[in-house]
């Protein structure tokens, strides 16, 4: 007589941090490969304009008569911003941080590619990560709009980066039970994701035009 049973082990989404939080239907940007694709696209952009402001800076710095390539107008001025105290807040240039940061993200986006997968602790230590750089660009922000009254156009490119992995990254870790919270704010949070990145950019965008008026965008 044959013993032998076949058994049907039952599995989860390889995006669950905690199966007993994570929600059934995650969205795309949630799972592994989405999250691993967000985290490339976006830190290989922010670092492409961290690596043109690092090296603007440094032509500034050698020639204090350099016109850098988005000095467009009197409220977009790379270098106005540059040499403001604000652009080297922690005693070194601000982009030195991005050049840090953003290739450990895209090192984390490759290994999930990869079939790598990180214990609950590394994505909540990311998310905290990730908030406090949203909350250094809300500062630099605040400082460029309410402060110094002139923009940098790459700076802005950062933020928009930053916004959209620290909504993502926050939403992916209450979908899968990273962040543990019941099934019904974890819905929310794959449904109201984009949105609220839609928000943010059109909250930042508003404050510029009605700070600095239309003259930013060359209509005034």
């Amino acid at each position: 007589m044959d013993d032998t049973m076949t058994r049907t082990v039952p599995t989860r989404d390889a995006a669950a941090d905690d199966g007993s939080h994570a929600i059934a239907d995650p969205c795309w940007s949630a799972r592994p490969t989405g999250t691993a694709v967000m985290l490339i696209v976006t830190s290989l952009v922010s670092l492409a304009a961290t690596i043109i402001i690092m090296v603007e800076r440094a032509i500034l710095t050698a020639d204090p008569t350099y016109v850098t390539s988005c000095d467009i107008n009197p409220w977009l001025s790379c270098g106005r911003v540059m040499q403001s105290w604000q652009a080297m807040t922690f005693g070194f240039p601000n982009p030195l941080i991005g050049l840090v940061a953003f290739p450990m993200l895209i090192t984390v986006g490759a290994a999930l590619l990869a079939g790598g997968r990180f214990a609950r602790w590394f994505w909540v230590l990311l998310n905290i990560g990730l908030v406090g750089g949203l909350a250094f660009a809300a500062w630099l922000w605040y400082a460029a709009v309410y402060s110094i009254g002139t923009l940098c156009l790459y700076c802005m490119v950062v933020w928009a980066m930053v916004i959209v992995q620290t909504v993502l990254v926050t939403s992916r870790n209450l979908q899968t039970g990273a962040l543990p919270v019941g099934p019904r704010i974890a819905a929310l949070a794959r449904d109201l994701a984009w949105p609220v990145i839609v928000l943010l950019w059109v909250l930042v965008a508003a404050s510029i035009l009605m700070e600095m008026g239309l003259g930013v965008i060359g209509l005034g």
